[in-house]
């Protein structure tokens, strides 16, 4: 299994994944013409993605995906209230709320909190290798925790500053929104989460979803490290996704 995040924050979201039957992306939140770039910078032609997996239908996660359909006609893996939602029809989709098995690549989707209507993070396995994928949820219920442990690599929202994000510029409902049980993970909640679900099997963690605003890399990376300490827990490689930036192609 390869992967790489292609772009990471509040203007777009999406990530690479490639098993050896399958390539897909997770969301398609920048424009149509800087997923082409960037997946080309990493040897692959944009006509060779098969489908796309959406988390939800805010437009940091599907902004380039009208044109990109135009193009290249991949088929799109949604909820029924996502379809809904989008304000175009889709030609080829599938409605997932259970788990798929799609040529050597098995996806287990996982319900987020989030002020969408409709969002899902997601397991990603393929022979033997699996990955966490999850961004955009206030808190992820403990009801999930099991399922989400012992992974080879873990792409998980690292949004916010608690600290930076009280103290910005943003209007107070923007605050209580994103401190929400529907908002996004602040720092010390990705870092408290990763501590408890990676394993000695776990090689990589990406951080993503950085606030440009509210957070800071090295809050970030202090946060985390500070975590695992507490724990006495040995830390898997780390990285910060960024907004305008792919990341290393990852190979599990």
């Amino acid at each position: 299994m390869k992967v790489c995040v292609l772009a990471s924050g509040s203007k777009g979201n999406s990530a690479y994944i490639e098993t050896g039957e399958t390539r897909s992306l997770i969301d398609i939140g920048m424009s149509c013409s800087y997923i082409e770039k960037n997946l080309r910078s990493i040897g692959v032609e944009p006509n060779t993605i098969e489908r796309i997996f959406l988390t939800h239908t805010h437009t940091d996660h599907t902004n380039g995906l009208r044109v990109f359909l135009k193009k290249y006609q991949p088929t799109v893996y949604l909820t029924e209230k996502m379809d809904n939602e989008l304000d175009f029809i889709l030609d080829s989709y599938v409605y997932f709320d259970d788990d798929k098995q799609i040529k050597d690549l098995i996806v287990l989707p996982i319900k987020t909190s989030h002020d969408a209507v409709d969002s899902r993070g997601f397991i990603f396995e393929s022979k033997g290798k699996s990955m966490l994928y999850m961004t955009d949820t206030g808190y992820i219920h403990i009801k999930h925790h099991d399922k989400l442990k012992n992974h080879d690599m873990y792409v998980l929202e690292s949004n916010h500053d608690v600290e930076l994000l009280m103290k910005g510029s943003y209007p107070h409902y923007l605050k209580q929104r994103i401190l929400s049980d529907k908002g996004h993970l602040s720092n010390k909640d990705s870092s408290y989460y990763l501590s408890e679900f990676t394993t000695n099997r776990t090689k990589k963690i990406i951080l993503a979803h950085l606030s440009e605003e509210n957070n800071d890399v090295n809050r970030v990376l202090e946060t985390i490290n500070m975590t695992y300490e507490s724990k006495n827990k040995p830390m898997p490689d780390i990285e910060i996704a960024a907004q305008k930036e792919r990341t290393s192609v990852i190979e599990l």
